[in-house]
């Protein structure tokens, strides 16, 4: 049997450092926010024929100084252009490159982006996934009452929105890294990522924190509550990393193979995934016998 709660000072030493990195990336840097939260414009376009390739369109557009633009390639000869500007002359001029280098493109639509709907959205967000991690962190409350020897039933749910905070701080760390660096956008897609993170995450810690409720409960208090978590720890380990892994393959396919318009919101979910695999194991379930050995000592 693997003894990972005994040595679950290391778990905390490589959270903290990814977590404090994640944090510090988001201060210095920041999040390189889309037209979603800043407001702008989205310009569809078809070409004729093939796509041309990115530096081109880019080198094309770069005396027009976009700011904030971004290019994507949709399906068949379809690209996605967005910039911050909201201004029919930029617009007018920017499908006129594009005529330079296809006469016959067309321009399919032209959507706007208000900077009061954008920053409503941003509100929306962080709203969204405040919410999500309230309501998790009860409804394993209220799951685990039954539960509440030797360790109260809120304190399952304190330790799932700790490692719940954990896998978005990592998650929006590296984005902020990604966006600084390679300018990756955070859309509406990124925070789509992060809520479907929190529920895969979230699903992972209850079968662990499960499995020990079961074992509690039929042991009494027979046993030494760290042993309990650690067998219970054991007894998920595979079907944790077996199910995690599967996924995995797939967004790994889907961030290779898929369209430009789902390969960050892949990339999100394989970040995420990864790390909510890691801080079920690791991190949820370690909390839970801390928590349990600061009572004793106060005691």
């Amino acid at each position: 049997m693997l003894q990972i709660i005994n040595k679950r000072k290391y778990f905390y030493f490589i959270s903290a450092t990814l977590v404090i990195s994640g944090l510090g990336a988001i201060f210095i840097w920041g999040m390189n926010f889309g037209i979603d939260f800043t407001g702008g414009t989205e310009m569809k376009i078809e070409f004729s024929q093939n796509i041309p390739k990115k530096n081109v369109i880019e080198e094309k557009l770069k005396e027009l100084n976009l700011v904030g633009f971004s290019l994507k390639k949709g399906e068949k000869n379809l690209i996605i252009l967005q910039y911050e500007k909201s201004d029919d002359d930029i617009n007018r001029k920017v499908f006129e490159k594009i005529k330079e280098i296809d006469s016959n493109a067309k321009q399919l639509s032209v959507n706007f982006i208000g900077t009061s709907v954008s920053s409503r959205l941003k509100t929306n967000a962080v709203e969204a996934i405040m919410l999500s991690i309230l309501g998790i962190a009860i409804y394993i409350s209220v799951a685990f009452r039954k539960v509440s020897r030797p360790v109260s039933s809120w304190k399952y749910g304190l330790g799932a929105i700790i490692a719940l905070a954990h896998d978005v701080i990592i998650t929006a760390g590296i984005f902020s890294f990604l966006g600084h660096f390679y300018g990756v956008k955070t859309d509406v897609a990124f925070v789509a990522a992060l809520l479907t993170i929190l529920g895969y995450s979230v699903n992972d810690t209850i079968v662990v924190y499960d499995r020990i409720r079961e074992n509690i409960l039929r042991s009494g208090i027979k046993d030494e509550f760290e042993s309990v978590i650690n067998r219970s720890l054991n007894e998920t380990l595979a079907r944790s990393i077996n199910t995690s892994f599967t996924v995995i393959i797939v967004l790994v396919f889907l961030i290779i193979f898929g369209s430009e318009a789902i390969r960050y919101f892949s990339l999100a979910l394989l970040i995420g995934v990864s790390f909510g695999t890691y801080s079920s194991i690791f991190v949820a379930s370690a909390l839970i016998a801390t928590i349990y050995k600061f009572q004793i000592n106060r005691k």
